[in-house]
């Protein structure tokens, strides 16, 4: 097994260890990012792509934007999606090929003929999928968060160390230009002095609110399937495409689809590794009427023993900084960093500089960025930070070695946001232990860790 894929579980990391290892590889996401990537070699990587929908077309241009991969496969349980997404890869990639197209990944995956596959399906197939991959010899770059529920994360961390794979989760936060330079000129130069407090909120108006009837699902769409290891529910309108994040189903709520990109920020930008307890209260107070059940209003707190970080969601009302609705903010003795997809501003307290920057724009080098926007929903905004993110992924591929947002490191982020909820559920704090993975004296929230699968599908945490 190479040792870069040799994983500690436990917390013995101290702070300024882990700080030195993140320095370090900002360092090397910001000189990848600020450069073409090279392919090693004159034969292109062969890439497969299981869920063809919004994120997973927006991280293949991406990919296809930074290397002349082969897209040579594509899997997806709608034959909508699955058609449109091969006739735009055919159009886009070098060879002009058409990729083949699958309905169940474990066939598309038997082919054993892959040296990437990409996973951007709903929540609650990424550890099967993912762990599948694995095991058919393939590297993965698998959207956050990184499962559903804790012990599924863990199963695809050690199935990355068993079978020696690279695994970046798509915490792109990490490779977003203006970001990395603000983690450079603001908290490495040690601008902010001691941080004690990190706020991390959203407050988009992303949750649905509608009460659709149950209706039968779209011919074109294998709801079933779909549903794989989740509980089955009525199909309606809101389900497919994209708004099944409206249900805990399938998700962890705003908590797992947002959260997860703040705290991780946080923990990369300070060193931090897991919280040492997360507690966590909210509901439905306000959008009532809808068919949703995930919370419109959580607050939850990840405390890191001498540093609380603290996250707010209201999927209603206004935000407190119109200008930072999706933010992450860390207060220090000497300043305060505001921090978001869009920009950062450094505050100092008293004598100093103000440092601002924005999210990095490339249209004129990729064009096609506005088209694929347009089409396909693409952040404008984010796109540089996808292909930053793809370009470490490529690096780590070629060194054997790990990405910037590891299967590690996504677990870290993911697993505590599903622990939030669980301590929102439960009703108190809870202390976490990473070395055995349970709640020690709490065997409710231990068991709270694993979700129950539907049958057949078979839990990877067994």
């Amino acid at each position: 097994m190479p040792p870069f894929l040799i994983v500690n579980d436990c917390n013995a990391m101290d702070r300024r260890t882990f700080l030195s290892r993140s320095t370090l590889a900002a360092t090397t996401a910001t000189a990848i990012a600020n450069h073409a990537y090279a392919a090693p070699s004159s034969k292109p990587r062969r890439v497969g792509l299981i869920g063809c929908g919004w994120y997973g077309k927006c991280d293949l241009l991406q990919l296809l934007n930074v290397e002349p991969v082969e897209v040579v496969s594509l899997c997806d349980v709608d034959s909508k999606l699955l058609e449109e997404c091969a006739d735009l890869m055919q159009s886009r990639q070098k060879s002009g090929n058409r990729p083949r197209t699958y309905a169940r990944f474990e066939e598309m995956l038997a082919e054993k003929d892959l040296d990437i596959v990409l996973i951007a399906t709903p929540d609650h197939w990424h550890a099967l999928a993912m762990i599948a991959a694995v095991e058919a010899g393939a590297d993965v770059y698998v959207q956050k968060p990184t499962g559903v529920d804790t012990l599924e994360s863990k199963a695809m961390l050690d199935a990355a160390s068993a079978h020696g794979r690279v695994v970046q989760v798509g915490t792109q936060r990490r490779s977003t230009p203006h970001l990395i330079d603000a983690k450079r000129r603001v908290v490495d130069e040690g601008l902010l002095g001691k941080v004690a407090f990190a706020e991390v909120c959203c407050y988009y108006h992303m949750r649905a609110n509608k009460n659709p009837p149950i209706i039968e699902p779209p011919a074109n769409l294998d709801f079933d399937r779909w549903t794989g290891p989740a509980p089955l529910r009525g199909y309606n309108e809101v389900i497919h495409p994209r708004s099944w994040r409206a249900f805990m189903e399938y998700g962890n709520g705003i908590v797992g689809d947002m959260c997860v990109h703040m705290l991780d920020l946080v923990r990369w930008q300070l060193g931090l590794g897991w919280p040492r307890t997360i507690s966590s209260v909210g509901g439905i107070k306000v959008q009532t009427e809808s068919i949703a059940n995930i919370s419109d209003t959580q607050t939850a707190t990840f405390d890191f023993d001498d540093l609380d970080v603290v996250w707010t969601h209201r999927s209603w009302g206004s935000p407190p900084d119109p200008q930072y609705p999706w933010a992450a903010i860390l207060y220090g003795e000497r300043g305060t960093l505001k921090l978001s997809v869009q920009r950062f501003d450094f505050e100092p307290r008293g004598s100093g500089k103000k440092i601002s920057g924005e999210a990095l724009l490339e249209l004129d080098e990729y064009p096609t960025d506005e088209t694929d926007a347009k089409n396909w929903k693409m952040e404008l905004h984010v796109a540089s930070a996808i292909r930053g993110h793809m370009r470490d992924f490529l690096h780590a591929i070629d060194n054997r070695s790990r990405p910037i947002a590891d299967i590690e490191q996504g677990h870290i982020s993911s697993a505590s946001c599903f622990m939030a909820n669980n301590a929102m559920q439960l009703g108190r704090t809870l202390a976490f232990d990473p070395a055995t993975h349970t709640i020690p004296g709490d065997p409710e929230a231990t068991a709270a860790l694993k979700r129950t699968y539907r049958e057949p599908y078979q839990h990877p945490a067994g």
